[in-house]
């Protein structure tokens, strides 16, 4: 196919550009591919429990509400576990820039599939946070009265030693982690686990850095279309 040409470029450029636009459109139909695998996975695992977590309601007052009631009228949600347990100074500067991304995403995206941001800290803790950071709307839901982060991989509760030595944790105590999880409600209201981002407890790979949601984070999008790349770039609460 005939591609594009811009001003002054050379031939040996324009050869490798070719080529590289031939690897772009084999990541989009990889990408595509997965999603679509993805998409058929077999129906997963019933929730063990209709998990309560703690908001803010519209008249800016803590309420309870079930993992049930937080579907409307939509089949699937997505939470994400936000490192931000009551044990930190501070949030985790990975999650808190992937949130900021999101904030205007979601408003979109909420009209046909909601994301609530999850974390163990406080209701009243996680606002003050979200109006620190600007957040307009991106759902918050505090698990700090339920065991939500034990079953579905939000924390490292559920790892043995042998994992725990595996993955450099500290002996005896509980990590967060930023988990990604959607649940799907069949026809029947049964809700069910349809996915997790497994791939944050995948083991590393040599010269791949352990990041497990780049498809849904911009920033390194945008980096990765610079001459200079990621390098060792890592995003800060403040600068």
């Amino acid at each position: 196919m005939e591609h594009l040409s811009f001003p002054n470029e050379s031939p040996e450029y324009r050869a490798a550009r070719n080529a590289l636009l031939d690897a772009e459109m084999a990541l989009r139909r990889q990408i595509e591919a997965v999603a679509a695998q993805r998409r058929s996975l077999p129906r997963g695992g019933e929730v063990p429990e209709d998990f309560v977590f703690e908001r803010i309601d519209a008249d800016q007052r803590p309420e309870k509400v079930r993992l049930s009631e937080l579907f409307g009228d939509h089949p699937s949600i997505l939470l994400y576990s936000f490192m931000y347990g009551p044990e930190r100074d501070k949030p985790c500067d990975g999650c808190t820039h992937t949130i900021d991304g999101w904030d205007g995403s979601v408003y979109h995206a909420d009209q046909r599939f909601p994301t609530y941001v999850v974390a163990k800290s406080p209701i009243a803790r996680l606002e003050a946070l979200a109006r620190k950071r600007g957040w307009q709307n991106v759902k918050l839901l505090s698990t700090a009265g339920n065991n939500y982060s034990h079953h579905y991989f939000g924390d490292t509760s559920k790892f043995g030693p042998e994992m725990r030595a595996a993955r450099g944790y500290e002996p005896g105590k509980n990590w967060d982690e930023p988990m990604y999880n959607v649940f799907h409600r069949d026809a029947d209201g049964t809700v069910r686990h349809f996915w997790g981002n497994e791939l944050v407890y995948a083991p590393e790979e040599p010269g791949q850095h352990h990041r497990a949601g780049d498809l849904v984070d911009p920033v390194w999008g945008l980096l990765d279309m610079s001459p200079e790349g990621r390098g060792d770039f890592f995003p800060k609460l403040n600068y």
